[in-house]
């Protein structure tokens, strides 16, 4: 299951030309963009037009090609400076969805150990290297949607925040992974959908990307969330990540600390998903975790609405950091990790 049937995916990769979908149009508008410069994939990133972890590694992975191009007849020695600085500059976008830096990572390895003399050669490389983080992102949704799935039974309704969909992965997604195989297996469930503000994921994308797939799909604004967790409509909630810290604290988008803290208080289960390459054993702990913080106008703005005056002062951080001990388990392709996430999360890199 690659992506669910009637949903666009968000990356398309088409002989040699990189198309992203602009995720800030939908669901009204579905137009793909395609990137020619570091410069617009930096800016496609860095506006969300493409979005969630996995997504945005694969994005940088195949733009990374793209921006390479201009160099083919490049000394290797030039060719190899030139990756790194073109690297740098993309990682630069955003700065903590650590799957951007994981495969601008990658792609670097490949190009230090490349043991040929032909630029050209490398590049062919760097795409094959590109091409087969995209399918096997396709393969971790897969396998994280199988492990999830005995936790979604007949009856469940199911929260979730922001969007780590098909539309935020290269598959079927990350938290919506066990839905769309529970759906599949013929499962009856309720998914309710925070709205997310202020960008609004949930509702422009989570719910839309659920309904067009067919699963029974919720609205909730976000102030709505702990009188539904009190209502006993929900059994458990799934949410993604951007990043996983070695001590099991998650960085996921803002409002998600509020969710969990919620769930707790009403004995809720409270479930991460996420590939092992969001887990970063290198940042200890939450605090280390650098958070984006994004424009003042997208607070003040709701679309093309002036929801205040501009003089008003705002904070906007993008993510919060929920502490390990409000985690009950993490997905990831590789099982169930369940606390003490410390001792959990080492030993899922040492197998």
């Amino acid at each position: 299951m690659a992506s669910p049937a009637k949903s666009p995916v968000s990356i398309r990769w088409d002989n040699g030309e990189l198309w992203l979908l602009d995720q800030t149009r939908l669901p009204h508008h579905v137009n793909y963009e395609q990137q020619v410069s570091a410069e617009q994939l930096f800016d496609s990133i860095h506006q969300l037009k493409v979005r969630g972890a996995p997504a945005i590694g694969i994005a940088a992975a195949y733009g990374l090609c793209v921006v390479m191009r201009q160099w083919l007849d490049a000394s290797l020695p030039e060719f190899r400076q030139q990756l790194r600085v073109q690297a740098d500059f993309i990682n630069s976008s955003r700065p903590t969805a650590v799957n951007l830096k994981w495969a601008l990572d990658r792609m670097l390895a490949l190009a230090d150990d490349y043991s040929g003399s032909s630029s050209a050669e490398l590049h062919k490389s760097l795409v094959q290297e590109a091409q087969a983080i995209h399918a096997q992102d396709q393969a971790l949704c897969q396998a994280i949607g199988e492990h999830g799935l005995a936790l979604i039974p007949d009856g469940a309704g199911v929260m979730t925040h922001c969007n780590a969909g098909a539309l935020a992965t290269g598959g079927i997604g990350t938290a919506t992974a066990p839905m769309y195989l529970a759906h599949e297996a013929g499962r009856k469930f309720r998914v309710f959908a925070n709205e997310t503000r202020p960008l609004l994921q949930g509702s422009r994308l989570t719910s839309w990307e659920l309904h067009c797939a067919g699963i029974d799909v919720t609205l909730l604004t976000d102030n709505m969330t702990a009188h539904t967790l009190a209502s006993g409509q929900i059994q458990l909630v799934i949410v993604g990540t951007d990043r996983v810290a070695a001590n099991g604290d998650v960085a996921n988008k803002i409002g998600t600390l509020g969710v969990a803290i919620m769930a707790r208080h009403y004995g809720i289960p409270f479930y991460v998903a996420c590939p092992s390459s969001t887990i970063d054993l290198n940042t200890p702990d939450g605090k280390s975790i650098p958070i984006e913080q994004r424009h003042a106008d997208e607070v003040r703005r709701v679309g093309d609405y002036q929801a205040t005056v501009n003089e008003i002062a705002v904070q906007n951080p993008a993510f919060d950091i929920t502490p390990a001990e409000l985690v009950t388990g993490i997905i990831t392709e590789k099982g169930l990790i369940e606390p003490p996430f410390g001792e959990g999360l080492s030993k899922l890199f040492a197998g």
